[in-house]
This record gives structure tokens, C-alpha cells and sequence, in this order.
């Protein structure tokens, strides 16, 4: 795991490319503080921050073929190395490391294009090839691993975080404000496009080839379902469990102790259950809070006692919260409105004082049909097979309806996501001193489009697949881990738990009233009753309660009248929210820490220019 940035632009200056490459991994050396490596000629110049996971002696990069005609930068870890060094082997190469990076340099001059689609892993790595003057990155399918672009003229940039762009000189920071309205819909925004005007967000699965000022991209992995029927939930089961064991064994690759992540839920539970089966004295970690009525340490703590595994806990409070707020959006780069962002920066700085990775339950829910979204997705799929004339005569009957209305929609229209923070366009541009026509919810036809064909739920899962895992999930997972040099790693996530996920027909995904049904059954075999049922609570934080006492209060409101909301926002209406929740009138927690952590976010890229104490 590590950070990585580079560029390309004819012509430079050898020396001058280094010192700027150097100033780019600098910004990003949370990602990897164990070492750096800089590779400059008259054309390219790529660098690496190390966090040394696999192979301590011999992994260092940038790495280079044996005639040095080949540049590597990678971060993430290939799982099945060994089995490729041994096929490339076999192929006549010549290895000169242990390491999972010279894999790459191999793999590319065996296959070319086609190497991603052999990896079983997270990655995002960028090569550059001397002699034929291409530059060519990848990105796995799952989008565990980030990669940005900016391309200005004859120069392309790429790095894992925005950030490293500040400093190359043909970086041109602007503020992309016609995204804003949709970033504060649905707190990210998909497809690529960030709030960095040209900034680009390689998208999961996909690969980008630089020849000649010529920028190409391409797609090398589909993340399709394909319901298997004709199989017990038994049977299923027994398969889920198989390729679970069978992942966690390879995410446990290191030269370094790893961890776990222990919440009170069945995800990281089941994983923390298959490493412990595997790896003696298991150290794990969870957070929670004072306030019972949020905080999952009872429950993280009876998990523990019933896997034998000793539990680090760290308790975040309102000062904590709020203290730390403005570290996390500077890591994050764009703005993350999800308070869940924040305990998860403790509960990483925590873990990475006793190890350097650590397994975590990310992606389940996506894989599975975890989420009550999918749930939904089956009592309207039943509503949507009454005639749409008749749907749309009801919605017009009971117009307060929120469910006949929605009903009355197309698919990508009624996306939960593309309103996830405010309920609807209206309400949000309540807000916004100059606000758009377009809905958000545009931004997800696409995927729905491309989904066409899937029942409901399953259509959910794989929009969410495709938009909310690597954009929120993921990104979360990645910041917050790497922002104090620990590796995170996502076993659910891995292409052989795939394999066996996309053939679970959706009634063993969700039902009506439940969701992960296979995946609870498989974690039956392993886990106590009680946790293989717990119900979701996904990462609950008790803000709302927080934003009514001082000095959170004055905090923000002092935000909310700032001339940075001045310039986005009407500012009487932020502080009215904000009134109406400290009186209990309304619950807008959501809406305040969407603008409130946006607001941070600018002043730190387009204000004050220092970065946070973190």
C-alpha cells in the first residue's frame, strides 16, 4: 500500500521533474511513510510514498524491468502474485524481487492490456514504457484503490489523491461549481467528475492509455449478476463460506502483522471469525461513544468474547468529532458529508498503533443485498407491475403520497441515492443562492440504462455497485486508513466472493423483510446464532444530538455565516435550519454536516492554503 504520482510532458527538464514529482508524493507521504522513490526523464517522472506491507527489503519503487525500458508506480496489493510469478516464470522471465510490483512489469510485457484482468486484487499502478512512449494506468474492478487525471495541453497528471496536483505547475485549481447542487444531493458525484474543474476519477475497471498527447480509456472487467437457480440456500451457503475462508487466507498476505475491524454487525464479524480460524491472537478494534444509543461497543465487545479475540476499543466524543473534522476533509480531498467518516479516522489511528493492516467488512452489503434500499426495491417492483397510466392516476390522486409518487417514476428517477441527503431538489435549492433546473437524479440513468432488464433490487445493488461503493464506501475506507499510514484491506471485495455473490438469486439477497439471506446463512456455520441475525445498523453517529449543544452550535452556525456560504448559500435560510433542528422542530443533522462539511472543505483548497494539524 502506498501513494503514487506522476506525469507526463515532452520536453522537460529531467532535474526540474524530479524536484516537482518529489513536492507531488510529498503532499501525499500519509500514504506512505516508509519510503520514497523518483523516476525523471526528458518525458515522464513518476513517484512513490512506501508503506512496506510485502517483500520489506526488495519492494521499493518506482521499479524498473532488467534493461530499465519499463517504470513501475503501484499501490494495493495483487493476491495471487505468487501463482502469476510462478506462470511468468515458467514464461522465461527472470524475477529479481519477492514483490507483488514486479508482477506488473512481467505481467506487462507478457500480455500488455490484458494484465489487469488476470490480477486478484486492489490496485491502481501506472506504467510507464520508454520505448514505445506510453504511459498506461489501470484500476481495479472494485474501485478499492483511487487513481485521479488532469490532462492540460501535452501534460497529463496522475496521482491516488487531488491533492498531489497542487503541486505542478500546470495544475490550474478551479472550482467546478455547477457540480456543487448535485454533490449536495447525493454527496459525491458519479461517473468520474470531481469538484476539481478537470479533475478526473478513473473509474473501477477500467484502464487509461497516454501515447503521443492521445488519452485512451477502456473497460477490462464487467461486474455483472447472473442468478444461478436451481440450488438450496444450503448449497449456497456452503459456497459463500468456501470462497469467504478462501479470501480472508489471501488478504492476510504480509510480511506484517494484520488486524481487524470489529463493529457489532455480521460483515466484520464473520471476517474477524475466518482470520482468528487462521491467525492465533487476533488483535481487533472497533470505536463507539459514550452515548449508548449509537455506540455498537456492547455489542463489538459480546462478538469478541464469543471469537476469543482481545478488542482495542476507542470512544470518540463531541470534541473529538468536531476537533477532527477539518483533518477529514482535507484527506478526503472533495467534501465527505457522511459523519460516519469521522469515527472511522479514530478508529484507523487507533489500529495503526499495533499493526499496519487490517481486514474490514466493506462491500457486503453490495455483494449481498444488505442494504434496506434493496428491501424497498421488492415492494416496489410488486407495485410496478400495476399499469403506469394507473400508477400515475393514483400518484395524482394522493399527491402527499411520497410512495405513489415515487412509484409513478422511472427507476433511475426514484433512486434513493440521487437524494440522499436532501429529499428532494426543492427542498435543497431552499438553500442554494443560485440554483440549477437539472435533477440530480439524472446522473444515475446511465447505470439504470445499462441495468435494464434486472428485477428491481438486484438493479439497485448493481447502480450501488457501480456508484455508491467506490465513491463512498470505498473512499471513506481508503482516506481515512491512509491517512495515518495503515492498510485497509476488504475481503468480500475480491473477485472469487464475486464469482459466487453475482449467482445468488435475489430472493437469497433480500427479501421483503430481509437482506443478506445467504450470507447470514453461511455466517451461521461460523458465528453464534445471535451475531449471524444481528441486525444492521450500518455506523451510527450520535450528531444530531451533538449539533444542538454548545460549542458545536455556535461552530457552525458561525460557518453558516461565513463569507465562503455567502458566496453558495442563502445564509438566513442555512441558520434557520440550523434553529429549527437545536429546537427539535426538524431533524436536519444531515443536511447541516453536508453544508457545514463542504464549507470546511473550501476554505481549506480555495482559502487558507495550510493544511490542517492532524
Amino acid at each position: 500500500m502506498c501513494g503514487i504520482a506522476g506525469f507526463i510532458s515532452p520536453g522537460q527538464d529531467p532535474a526540474a521533474a524530479r524536484r516537482t514529482v518529489q513536492a507531488m508524493t510529498a503532499r501525499i507521504a500519509h500514504r506512505g511513510p516508509d519510503g520514497e522513490g523518483i523516476f525523471a526523464d526528458a518525458r515522464a517522472a513518476l513517484g512513490h510514498r512506501r508503506l512496506a506491507i510485502v517483500d520489506l527489503a526488495g519492494g521499493a519503487q518506482p521499479m524498473c524491468n532488467e534493461d530499465g525500458s519499463l517504470v513501475c508506480v503501484f499501490n494495493g496489493e495483487i493476491y495471487n502474485y505468487r501463482e502469476l510469478t510462478a506462470e511468468l516464470t515458467a514464461a522465461g522471465h527472470i524475477f529479481a524481487t519477492h514483490s507483488d510490483t514486479e508482477v506488473l512489469l512481467h505481467g506487462w510485457e507478457q500480455w500488455g492490456a490484458a494484465l489487469p484482468a488476470r490480477l486478484r486484487g486492489m490496485f491502481a499502478f501506472a506504467l510507464w514504457d520508454r520505448q514505445a512512449g506510453t504511459l498506461f494506468c489501470a484500476r481495479d474492478p472494485f474501485g478499492v484503490k483511487p487513481l485521479y487525471w488532469y490532462r492540460r495541453g501535452e501534460t497529463l497528471l496522475f496521482a491516488s489523491e487531488i491533492k498531489a496536483f497542487l503541486d505542478h505547475p500546470a495544475f490550474e485549481k478551479r472550482f467546478n461549481a455547477a457540480a456543487l447542487p448535485d454533490f449536495l444531493s447525493i454527496e459525491y458525484l458519479p461517473g468520474g467528475e470531481t469538484l476539481f474543474a478537470g479533475v478526473y476519477e478513473l473509474l473501477p475497471g477500467h484502464s487509461l492509455l497516454w501515447q503521443n498527447g492521445r488519452l485512451t480509456r477502456r473497460r477490462f472487467a464487467q461486474l455483472r449478476f447472473a442468478p444461478r437457480p436451481g440450488r438450496t440456500r444450503a448449497q449456497w451457503a456452503a459456497d459463500i463460506d468456501a470462497a469467504f475462508t478462501g479470501s480472508v487466507a489471501a488478504h492476510r498476505l504480509a510480511d506484517v502483522e494484520v488486524g481487524c475491524f470489529l463493529s457489532g454487525g455480521v460483515d466484520s464479524a464473520l471476517t474477524a471469525c475466518k482470520a482468528a480460524q487462521q491467525q492465533p491472537r487476533l488483535q481487533c478494534f472497533t470505536v463507539g461513544y459514550a452515548e449508548q444509543d449509537c455506540s455498537e461497543l456492547d455489542a463489538a465487545r459480546a462478538t469478541a468474547a464469543a471469537l476469543g479475540v482481545p478488542l482495542h476499543e476507542t470512544q470518540v466524543t463531541a470534541d473529538d468529532f468536531f476537533a477532527a473534522a477539518r483533518a477529514v476533509q482535507w484527506y478526503h480531498d472533495e467534501p465527505m458529508p457522511n459523519p460516519a467518516a469521522v469515527p472511522l479516522y479514530f478508529l484507523c489511528r487507533s489500529a495503526r498503533q499495533k499493526v499496519k493492516v487490517v481486514l474490514s467488512g466493506e462491500g457486503a452489503d453490495e455483494l449481498f443485498g444488505g442494504y434496506p434500499l434493496y428491501r424497498q426495491g421488492v415492494h416496489a417492483a410488486a407495485w410496478q407491475r400495476l399499469p403506469r397510466a394507473v400508477r400515475r392516476a393514483l400518484a395524482r390522486c394522493l399527491p402527499g403520497c411520497r410512495f405513489l409518487q415515487r412509484g409513478a417514476q422511472q427507476p433511475w428517477q426514484r433512486c434513493a441515492r440521487a437524494h440522499y441527503v436532501f429529499a428532494t431538489p426543492a427542498e435543497r435549492d431552499r438553500y442554494l443562492k443560485h440554483p440549477p433546473a437539472a435533477d440530480p437524479a439524472r446522473r444515475f440513468r446511465p447505470w439504470f440504462d445499462a441495468a435494464a432488464g434486472l428485477d428491481e433490487p438486484t438493479a439497485l445493488q448493481w447502480v450501488d455497485l457501480h456508484t455508491w461503493l467506490p465513491y463512498d464506501i470505498l473512499r471513506k475506507a481508503d482516506r481515512m486508513s491512509m491517512a495515518h499510514g495503515l492498510e485497509l484491506r476488504v475481503p468480500f471485495l475480491d473477485r472469487e466472493v464475486w464469482a459466487v455473490a453475482r449467482g445468488l438469486p435475489r430472493r437469497l439477497r433480500c427479501t421483503r423483510r430481509r437482506g443478506k439471506v445467504a450470507l447470514r446463512a453461511a455466517a451461521a456455520r461460523s458465528l453464534p446464532r445471535a451475531v449471524a441475525r444481528r441486525k444492521k445498523r450500518g455506523f451510527p453517529v450520535p450528531l444530531a444530538a451533538w449539533l444542538r449543544q454548545e460549542p458545536y452550535y455556535t461552530r457552525v452556525r458561525e460557518a453558516f455565516t461565513s463569507p465562503a456560504a455567502a458566496r453558495f448559500f442563502d445564509t438566513d435560510a442555512l441558520c434557520e435550519l440550523l434553529e429549527a433542528h437545536r429546537a427539535g422542530r426538524t431533524q436536519g443533522m444531515t443536511q447541516i454536516w453536508a453544508v457545514y462539511s463542504f464549507l470546511l472543505w473550501y476554505g481549506l483548497y480555495f482559502g487558507d492554503p495550510t493544511p490542517p494539524e492532524c
